[in-house]
């Protein structure tokens, strides 16, 4: 059994990393903490949780678990919390944006200010179980992917690795609102958000870019720039993400698939949907799949590669659970189906 302590329980990564560890047969939750609901239960905050106990962050054991989850805001806290975890020889899984990036001088671009903790951002791994599963497994800090990025990751990354990207991608993605996070905003309010479809952080600036360069980068051995505009849904979870790419002209589409049938085989939780499918919301969420659907625009190489999960799930907690699994060698399907 595996002694897991969450920091950061009632945001909506955090309380969903609850639900789906309850029903996780080695997982067994020894502390859960909160600043705001500190000394109350879990359903205090969320009318549809169980009663567990929620501590302050300063009264949490981190040498009691095996693992810890920081489902805490990006900064300092979450820094300071993934050191004092590492001290007692526990793992950290972490949902923040603070060790996804491996270069220091690209975080303090994107971020605006150095990074805490240089040793631990070169020591993390990116979580993302289909291409870095081995060393997944030995880490002692996994950096879990952000939900965009993971859509748009799996979409591309088959093209990426076999060297058929042109250098730019353009990426057109909606998202529920819950990806927003929990945290107080006008443009989250009901009347704001409802019956509503709107666009922000468009064209370079979103911090999720910088994940996808890098790692789309990496794959295919040479930088790749992406264009990038993210839209707010007015629906709770889930997230559509639309890859636009040119490919060689004298590529057919059944070569194209082959690719990906091929690529993902093996992955449990990247389902490729049959010629003349595309991906809906409704195709992944509540669960730990990836859907992706392949269009051919024209006979002029241009393609868009489509993407459906819930950013809760694959793109948050469910990913988080499946590298725990990955890092305690268990199969990455407990506890996700």
């Amino acid at each position: 059994m595996m002694r897991i302590g969450i920091y950061g329980a009632t945001g909506y990564t955090g309380v969903e990393l609850i639900r789906w560890l309850r029903r996780h047969p080695q997982a067994e939750i020894v502390f859960a903490t909160s600043r705001t609901y500190a000394g109350q239960r879990l359903s205090d905050a969320f009318a549809v949780a169980d009663d567990l106990p929620l501590v302050d962050a300063s009264a949490a054991d981190p040498a009691s678990c095996d693992v810890a989850f920081l489902c805490l805001p990006h900064g300092e806290t979450t820094i300071r919390t993934a050191q004092e975890v590492l001290a007692t020889g526990a793992r950290v899984v972490d949902l923040s944006n603070d060790f996804r990036l491996r270069d220091v001088e690209h975080y303090a671009t994107w971020f605006k200010h150095p990074h805490g903790a240089p040793e631990l951002l070169a020591e993390a791994v990116y979580g993302l179980p289909e291409l870095y599963r081995e060393q997944i497994a030995k880490a002692r800090l996994v950096a879990n992917p952000g939900c965009y990025p993971t859509s748009v990751l799996l979409a591309l990354l088959p093209l990426a690795e076999a060297g058929l990207l042109d250098g730019q991608v353009i990426v057109d993605a909606k998202s529920g609102v819950s990806g927003a996070g929990r945290s107080l905003s006008l443009k989250t309010h009901y009347v704001e958000a409802n019956e509503n479809f709107a666009p922000y952080n468009v064209g370079h600036s979103h911090r999720h870019i910088a994940e996808m360069e890098q790692e789309l980068g990496r794959a295919a051995g040479a930088p790749l720039h992406v264009i990038f505009a993210p839209h707010l849904l007015p629906v709770s979870r889930g997230i559509l993400s639309s890859c636009y790419v040119r490919l060689p002209r004298d590529l057919a589409p059944d070569a194209v698939r082959k690719i990906y049938t091929e690529r993902y085989a093996q992955e449990p939780f990247v389902r490729l949907l049959a010629a003349g499918q595309l991906p809906t919301l409704a195709h992944s969420v509540h669960s730990n799949l990836c859907v992706l659907g392949l269009q051919q625009v024209d006979d002029r190489g241009n393609w868009v590669i489509m993407a459906s999960e819930d950013n809760l799930v694959k793109g948050a907690s469910g990913q988080a659970i499946q590298n725990m699994n990955i890092m305690f060698g268990l199969p990455e399907t407990t506890g996700l189906q």
